[in-house]
């Protein structure tokens, strides 16, 4: 048991080094002086955050306008000392030049699964709004179709959780409620809502679904991203990073 213990230590060491070593390759390519920057959520785009600060420590980035894409990456950005606004403010209402973030799933046409950390409003919100997307992951996140493996997260009001789970089911997925962990209950995203996760037993069309997801009434965002297909960089087990240029 010790044995097996130590392994998967050292096999998430791994995971989390090339996680790393793909987060500071997309910074370094495609982060420029005078941007206006999306930082994603979660364990593999926190190290785009990082790396985005200590550039910026170190003068070799300026003027960077920031949005965070959840209260994980508003708090890092502040301990890095990374200058944030909302999508509201003077500083970003034209848009973003760039987003960097994570995802659950990636197809071969690099369209996407999030919301594994339960951001994928703000996250699309920030996706749509940019002009570049850039999307970093592990090679096990690379799929050949989408929502049969990890489900698709939905966001819907606390009021349309039963019916919108029906809906769901009509449309051939099998529907969870997404329970917190270390606390009793389902988890409340940051604003307010519930997450109904739902796996399909068969390959969809992702772009049809993005779109048939969100005219269920209640259903706030859906995790299919499709619209913005992304620059992906990939670590691979073989200690390089690929890059999958935009279809």
């Amino acid at each position: 048991m010790e044995q097996d213990s130590n392994r998967m230590t050292k096999d998430e060491g791994q995971l989390q080094q090339l996680k790393m070593s793909a987060g500071r390759a997309v910074v370094d390519d495609m982060v420029k002086c005078g941007m206006k920057l999306g930082l994603g959520t979660g364990s593999t785009a926190i190290h785009a955050v990082r790396r985005t600060g200590e550039l910026l420590a170190q003068g070799q980035l300026c003027d960077i306008s920031v949005f965070a894409t959840s209260f994980q990456t508003e708090i890092e950005c502040e301990k890095l000392d990374i200058p944030f606004y909302t999508l509201n403010s003077r500083e970003l209402s034209s848009g973003l030049d760039l987003t960097i973030d994570g995802a659950d799933e990636v197809d071969p046409q690099s369209r996407l699964i999030k919301g594994g950390g339960g951001a994928m409003l703000i996250e699309k919100l920030a996706a749509y709004a940019s002009v570049l997307y850039a999307i970093i992951v592990d090679e096990s996140k690379i799929v050949e179709n989408l929502g049969t493996g990890f489900p698709v997260p939905v966001e819907v009001v606390p009021e349309a959780r039963v019916q919108a789970a029906k809906a769901l089911d009509k449309m051939g997925a099998v529907v969870y409620l997404r329970e917190a962990l270390r606390k009793a209950g389902p988890v409340i995203t940051e604003h307010g809502n519930v997450i109904l996760d739902a796996r399909f037993g068969s390959p969809v069309d992702p772009a049809f679904m993005e779109t048939e997801l969100n005219r269920i009434p209640g259903v706030v965002e859906n995790g299919f991203f499709t619209r913005n297909p992304p620059v992906v960089y990939i670590a691979c087990s073989k200690g390089t990073v690929e890059i999958r240029k935009k279809p």
